[in-house]
C-alpha cells in the first residue's frame, strides 16, 4: 500500500513540473497580452502529462497473455485533440492572420506535458526551455527580425522649377529603398505628381519622413 501511495506521488510530482512548465510558457503569451495566456498554457501540459500518465501506467493491471494493451494510444489522441484548441485561437481579418505563434505555443506544451508526463523530464524541461527562447529571441518585434514597412509616397507640387524635392537624397539619408517611382503630370493644373513604392525601416516613424517635404505628400499603405 505504501508503494502505491509513493507511486501515486510520483506521478503527482510529474503533473505539477508539467503544469510549472507551461505556466512558464504561458507568462511569456501573458505579458504580450496574447489570447492564450498562464491558465491555459499551464492547464494544457498539466492535462497532456495526466493523459501520458494514464496511458502508459492506468492498464497495467489489464495487462496479460491475452489483452494487450497500447501504451500511446490515449497519448496520441492528445497530438491530435489539441488542435482544436490552438485553432481557436487563430483569427484571420482581411489578410492579416494572427494567434499561429499561440497556437504553436499550445500545441508545443502539449508536448511538453507528453514528455514529462512519461517521466522524461531532461526532455520537457529543455523543450521548455527551447519555447521560452523562441518566444523571447525569435518574436515578431525584434528588431533584427523585423521586415521594412512598404507604403506608397504621393508628392504633388507646381511644376515651376521651384518646388521639386530632392527626394533620393532623404531617401538615401533615412535608409530608405526605392521599389518603384512613376511620373504623372496633370497639363491643366501645372502639377508633377511623384508616385515612389518605398521599404521604410521599421524603426523609423512615418511622420519624420512626411516632415521632410515641402511639397503637398501623401503617405499610405501599399494594398
Amino acid at each position: 500500500m505504501d508503494f502505491i501511495y509513493q507511486y501515486d506521488l510520483h506521478f503527482v510530482f510529474r503533473l505539477i513540473v508539467a503544469g510549472i512548465c507551461g505556466a512558464l510558457v504561458g507568462i511569456e503569451r501573458k505579458r504580450r497580452a496574447k489570447e492564450a495566456g498562464i491558465r491555459t498554457h499551464c492547464l494544457v501540459a498539466c492535462a497532456s502529462a495526466l493523459m501520458m500518465i494514464l496511458s502508459k501506467y492506468a492498464f497495467d493491471d489489464l495487462a496479460g497473455e491475452f489483452i494487450k494493451v497500447d501504451p500511446s494510444r490515449i497519448a496520441s489522441g492528445v497530438a491530435s485533440g489539441i488542435g482544436f484548441l490552438g485553432a481557436g485561437v487563430i483569427f484571420v481579418y482581411k489578410r492579416t492572420v494572427s494567434g499561429l505563434t499561440t497556437a504553436a505555443g499550445i500545441w508545443a506544451t502539449a508536448g511538453v506535458g507528453l514528455a514529462i508526463g512519461g517521466g522524461m523530464y531532461v526532455l520537457g524541461l529543455s523543450a521548455t526551455l527551447i519555447i521560452l527562447l523562441v518566444q523571447f529571441l525569435l518574436h515578431s518585434h525584434a528588431g533584427w527580425l523585423q521586415k521594412p514597412k512598404v507604403k506608397i509616397l504621393l508628392l504633388r507640387y507646381q511644376n515651376d522649377g521651384k518646388g521639386q524635392p530632392d527626394a533620393t537624397g532623404i531617401f538615401n539619408e533615412l535608409g530608405i529603398t526605392v521599389s518603384d517611382v512613376s511620373v504623372k503630370k496633370e497639363v491643366q493644373n501645372n502639377v508633377v505628381e511623384y508616385r515612389y513604392v518605398l521599404e521604410i525601416p521599421p524603426r523609423l516613424e512615418e511622420s519624420v519622413l512626411v516632415a521632410r517635404f515641402d511639397c503637398d505628400c501623401t503617405l499610405t499603405l501599399n494594398e
